[in-house]
């Protein structure tokens, strides 16, 4: 992954390494598809294929996809739903070869990874697994989310591409736009494992409204940590942030640079704003609360004194199943929380 400090970045490249919506650090063999009776969904009608995706693009194929690539996470999405696809791009292991958080529930022994980070697609292995359709992220307008610009045309040639907003959207919407792709690919979404997560997070949703209510004075604070700089995020921009806006939670809104995600601050500025409860960027990129302790200005932080720093899902994975505790974990950390700042 290119280092933010040392060479330009896109739009694009500053929020993958710098913060997706805010929030990062400054970085960081599967069958032919043959198959047709596991893949993308066994019962996926025959016949011609279309989905109008997230930048008003139709991708259209004479069937539906059968050999599916997509950026992990998204990917991850589509597992939740019985859709499973034959290769990914983006955060998919740890450099101990465990699967990457953004990775959620899929077997990373069973992809294809063309690429585990930032500016990282191989190009060969795409063709090789016959795509019919390419899925990611829409982050920045026109853009697709870890697919590099200096081979994207290359990339595009090969299959079809949907792309799912993953900015200035809600995460209730979110979900709902990849159920729509999942079922067009063939996913039951009457299916009981679907059906019951729909349940438990709109319990979640009431319950985090609920606690928000409770506690009017708690402050917020979405953070992330690079070695020299710590990144304070600004709420409205982020699909998962902003639906906690909208449930109530109430946030530190930090002055954002020109991109509109978020703040750099120095570790010693870190305190320019008080906050009750931290959030800190959980990616495999950013580094975590106990790698931070050598840092003094951290330490003195009101929150962390207190003990009220909880991870955030920085990338969601956009499923009923995988979005419920995000709203649970936050509802219950509210709960306990004190005001501090």
């Amino acid at each position: 992954m290119r280092n933010a400090l040392h060479s330009p970045l896109s739009r694009r490249g500053v929020l993958a390494v710098g913060g997706a919506v805010g929030l990062g650090v400054a970085l960081a063999a599967c069958g032919s598809g043959d198959d047709k009776s596991t893949d993308a969904g066994g019962d996926a009608k025959s016949g011609p294929w279309s989905f109008k995706d997230d930048r008003g693009e139709t991708a259209e194929a004479g069937s539906v996809p059968k050999n599916i690539v997509a950026f992990t996470g998204t990917a991850a999405a589509l597992h939740d739903y019985g859709i499973e696809v034959k290769g990914v791009f983006g955060p998919t292991t740890t450099k101990g070869g465990e699967p990457d958080i953004q990775a959620g529930d899929l077997d990373v022994t069973k992809v294809e990874i063309l690429g585990n980070v930032w500016g990282e697609f191989n190009v060969e292995k795409y063709a090789a697994l016959a795509p019919d359709l390419l899925v990611t992220a829409q982050w920045v307008e026109g853009e697709l989310w870890y697919v590099p610009e200096q081979s994207k045309d290359k990339i595009l040639k090969l299959a079809p591409s949907v792309a799912l907003l993953a900015a200035e959207t809600t995460v209730p919407k979110a979900i709902q736009r990849h159920a729509d792709l999942a079922e067009s690919l063939g996913a039951d979404l009457k299916a009981k494992k679907v059906t019951d997560a729909k349940a438990r997070f709109e319990k979640a949703a009431g319950r985090l409204r609920a606690a928000a209510k409770s506690k009017p004075d708690v402050r917020i604070m979405i953070g992330s940590a690079s070695q020299d700089l710590f990144y304070v995020s600004l709420a409205k921009m982020s699909a998962d942030t902003l639906y906690l806006q909208e449930l109530g939670v109430r946030f530190v809104e930090p002055k954002v640079n020109a991109q509109g995600f978020f703040e750099e601050l120095s570790w010693e500025n870190v305190d320019k704003y008080p906050a009750d409860i931290i959030m800190m960027d959980n990616r495999s990129s950013a580094l975590q609360p106990e790698a931070l302790t050598s840092k003094p200005t951290w330490a003195r932080l009101p929150a962390v004194k207190a003990d009220q720093v909880i991870p955030r899902v920085t990338e969601p994975i956009y499923s009923y199943d995988k979005c419920a505790p995000i709203l649970e974990d936050l509802a219950d950390a509210i709960e306990k929380a004190r005001k501090v700042a």
